[in-house]
């Protein structure tokens, strides 16, 4: 990074600062549990020499350290796949409901956020539509980070909650329901997209965030492509020609997923018929009433800490189903 000319090519130079960080990521955290493997080794053998119980507990609990970040690393090892080491565009979109499920959507939104702050990952707001009354009906968010797609990726499904209502006068129990979809960062997708003829580009003006500038001027746009339907969109830069090349970006990784979807069962399901954001398709359950319970329907793991959990606790649900994937594959 530091020779001449590096950083000319911005767009190449920040691929070889994303790899860098994936594999410093593997590398450094290797190299430091090596180190306190023998560290280890030495404080038991002076334990065993001293015959204390202190210094035996002590060892107990730098072993037990010791363990968990080896458990970390190894989940880390089954992040293999193409695209796991990068960046990935998140979105949340609400399902039926109506504004339960909008509201939900914004629940997840700040879970998610919270999630985000804790694994370190930034993450910068492409897209927004707010829901009619409240919360919201869609988002996504351009997040960056070593292995943002390969944990986040644990996600993407059906969510479902229960609880009382806050927009129910007589307090009645509802449910409620939204999806996570995750697209893998790509700048080489090896997808054929006509963009003259398969492509229709909208251009509006902006509804969020940004000042009266990105207000007064079209400068969103809206990508449809017209052999599948798909349709991506980005506002989140005053510049049009910025939100365009973003909006082309997330529209090729969406066509691959669509292109893998065709070959990849549990994909097509999510976007198959089956896969509609409703009842029966939910990847996992968070339950308020009439007790509290998250529960993962794919690896069955459960907790009661519902608060933890909406408050961005998620990496043990993430964990346990990477295992469980990386199972399912051997």
């Amino acid at each position: 990074m530091s020779a001449p000319g590096f950083w000319d090519h911005q767009e190449s130079a920040r691929k070889v600062v994303a790899e860098l960080k994936a594999q410093k990521a593997i590398v450094a955290p290797t190299k430091d549990l090596s180190r306190r493997v023998e560290d280890l080794q030495v404080h038991y053998e002076l334990a065993r020499e001293e015959d204390s119980e202190e210094e035996f507990r002590e060892v107990a609990e730098i072993a037990q350290k010791v363990k968990d970040d080896l458990e970390s690393l190894e989940l880390k090892a089954l992040l293999s796949d193409e695209h796991d080491a990068g960046n990935c565009y998140f979105s949340i979109h609400a399902g039926a409901g109506g504004t339960e499920s909008c509201d939900w959507a914004e629940m997840m939104l700040r879970m998610y956020l919270r999630y985000f702050e804790r694994s370190g990952f930034s993450a910068d707001e492409i897209d927004r539509t707010d829901g009619e009354e409240a919360g919201i009906r869609s988002i996504t968010y351009h997040v960056k980070g070593p292995y943002a797609y390969g944990y986040l990726s644990a996600e993407r499904g059906v969510h479902r909650l229960v609880r009382i209502s806050p927009f129910d006068s007589q307090n009645r129990r509802h449910t409620s329901f939204s999806s996570v979809d995750v697209l893998p960062e790509m700048d080489d997708v090896d997808v054929e997209i006509d963009w003259d003829k398969d492509i229709r580009e909208d251009t509006y003006r902006a509804s969020g965030a940004g000042g009266q500038h990105v207000n007064k001027t079209s400068s969103a746009v809206r990508l449809t492509h017209l052999p599948t339907g798909l349709v991506v969109q980005c506002q989140n830069d005053r510049s049009q020609h910025k939100n365009r090349a973003e909006a082309k970006r997330m529209l090729a990784a969406k066509l691959y997923q669509h292109e893998q979807a065709k070959r990849d069962a549990e994909l097509a399901k999510l976007y198959g018929d089956k896969g509609e954001i409703a009842w029966g398709n939910q990847i996992r359950s968070y339950v308020l009433y009439p007790y509290q319970l998250v529960r993962d329907e794919r690896t069955e793991r459960k907790s009661p800490h519902t608060d933890k959990i909406l408050d961005g606790d998620l990496q043990g649900f993430i964990d346990e189903y990477l295992r469980y994937r990386a199972a399912g594959k051997k």
